[in-house]
């Protein structure tokens, strides 16, 4: 029996960059990019896997200094414009490179207060969430995947569950009000390689974290699609989306052994294990995804 190289693809992951823009009187006035870059080359690399020959094999090493190099450009711009130069120079610099992808995740900060203003130079961890790019390209084709990840979100009401199959391990009390809260990952293509990133990734947050909070649920998973519907509604260069919630479970606390009522109000939140819920809402003329995943 034959055996043969698969797929394979190899690159730079986790080039941590820092971009500091300066501006304003003395350049005092700064602004930040925080971002963490993965790169993944796919192409003619048989012979370095069968005979160790690397004269086709950019090394990581070079990925990671062509990262640094093009963060030095001003402006660096959105996630998405700056994967898409590093994409396109990947494939278009070396003939050999047949698809090269691009991951970003962008950490936020933002500015400290002092005296009730903001701070030029001066900065704060803006929570967990990050947002994300993946860009995709070969030499005739670019797709864009945008995201966000760790956007932890909560409602204290207007959540139920009820009305599940029950059999003898079945010990999960049905309820009528409950909190309901997760991490959302949401990553969504567009339908070309072109589009104003800052404003509809800005959008598409909002349009989420609106529908989160007024469309009362019954299922995380119809919470789940209604967030989805409500982007592809509202964003018409946005195809599909695909979404992961985790449930993050907020059990009433059982007072009663102490006679003390509680109309929940004391909850105990566990962190594992955890109900993962995930889905795609798609439009129903969206061209093929090619190798935008």
């Amino acid at each position: 029996m034959p055996i043969v190289l698969g797929d394979n693809q190899y690159g730079k992951a986790e080039t941590h960059v820092v971009r500091v823009t300066k501006s304003g009187a003395e350049g005092r006035t700064h602004q930040i990019k925080d971002l963490n870059v993965s790169v993944a080359l796919s192409g003619d690399f048989s012979a370095s896997h069968l005979s160790g020959d690397n004269s086709k094999v950019v090394p990581t090493d070079t990925q990671k200094n062509t990262i640094f190099a093009f963060a030095s450009e001003s402006p660096l711009g959105e996630i998405e414009n700056f994967a898409l130069r590093l994409a396109r120079h990947f494939v278009g610099e070396f003939a050999f490179v047949y698809r090269a992808r691009v991951s970003v995740e962008e950490f936020p900060w933002a500015r400290i207060q002092v005296d009730g203003k903001p701070h030029p130079h001066a900065f704060v961890r803006d929570g967990s969430e990050k947002r994300l790019a993946v860009v995709t390209c070969t030499d005739d084709a670019a797709w864009v995947v945008a995201g966000l990840s760790d956007l932890v979100i909560l409602k204290s009401t207007g959540s139920e569950f009820w009305g599940y199959p029950r059999d003898r391990y079945t010990t999960l009390a049905e309820t009528r009000d409950r909190v309901l809260a997760t991490a959302l990952t949401a990553r969504w293509r567009y339908r070309a390689a072109m589009a104003d990133w800052a404003v509809s990734f800005a959008e598409v947050r909002r349009v989420m974290l609106e529908t989160f909070a007024v469309k009362h649920s019954l299922a995380l998973q119809q919470t789940l699609y209604a967030m989805g519907e409500a982007v592809l509604e509202a964003r018409p260069e946005i195809v599909e989306i695909r979404l992961s919630m985790p449930n993050k479970h907020h059990f009433a606390v059982d007072l009663s052994p102490f006679g003390i009522a509680n109309d929940n109000e004391v909850f105990h939140a566990t962190d594992r294990p955890y109900g993962l819920i995930e889905g795609t809402v798609i439009r129903d003329d969206a061209p093929e995804p090619g190798l935008a995943w």
